[in-house]
């Protein structure tokens, strides 16, 4: 059954418009009057509706039933990221929805090639923001997972944070995330990767500094997209 994000107040018997993407969406499925769909708002659960009236660009809906179901990951796993570059967090984010993550984190570190602040950092965020409701109506996912403005790294290492925290370092002293005790803890974590380049020395003596942990994904090289998903995957499939 076709899923849709509608973040609006949804109430039993509610008649209501779809948002211009999704009544594109219903469009281009050529659905009509009388066929079921599925909405979610991110306040949990999802709802039955059926669609009522199709106009040139409006879908009206028919709200049925509430069902509380929820798929979320057993733990929250935060994402904090150096931005990769061009279409990689674009990517990034997708999978880090499917995947599971709590949140997702985006910042501006010190050897980032993507530079963004003031409305064009606006308006990325409202872009990613868009892919991870996607993301979650693909999914199943009844929650969407914020996607926090950007920040930079001594920026929002001052912020509160989960106890929790892990750090993607090559250094010698890093222990291999599945054997580390956060791995297991269950609990919320939050897991701090660099851009491509990584996190500079100082960047990375910042982190532990506010209570990071380094941790190691093995012996292979990942890309800077790939590291936080191989760390989420870990993380939520340990737990």
């Amino acid at each position: 059954m076709p899923r849709f994000y509608c973040p609006t107040p949804l109430h039993p018997g509610a008649s209501l418009l779809l948002p211009e993407g999704a009544a594109r969406h219903v469009q281009v499925l050529r659905l009509q009057p009388g066929s079921e769909v599925t909405l979610f708002n991110g306040e949990g659960g999802e709802w039955q509706a059926t669609v009522a009236r199709m106009g040139r660009s409006e879908v009206q809906v028919q709200l049925v039933a509430h069902a509380p179901i929820e798929r979320e990951a057993a733990r929250e796993v935060h994402l904090a990221i150096g931005m990769p570059a061009n279409e990689r967090m674009d990517w990034l984010v997708e999978k880090a929805a499917e995947l599971g993550a709590a949140s997702v984190q985006p910042l501006l570190a010190e050897r980032s090639v993507l530079r963004l602040s003031g409305e064009r950092a606006d308006r990325k965020r409202s872009h990613w923001q868009g892919i991870a409701a996607a993301a979650c109506e693909q999914c199943g996912r009844n929650r969407v997972p914020p996607v926090h403005a950007v920040q930079t790294v001594p920026t929002w290492l001052a912020a509160p944070l989960p106890a929790q925290r892990l750090l993607l370092s090559l250094q010698a002293d890093s222990t291999p995330l599945a054997q580390h005790p956060a791995a297991r803890a269950g609990g919320p974590v939050v897991f701090l990767s660099g851009p491509e380049g990584g996190l500079s020395p100082a960047e990375e003596q910042a982190a532990r500094a506010a209570g990071f942990d380094p941790v190691s994904l093995g012996a292979r090289t990942l890309r800077a997209e790939t590291a936080p998903l191989a760390a989420l995957a870990t993380l939520t499939l340990i737990a």
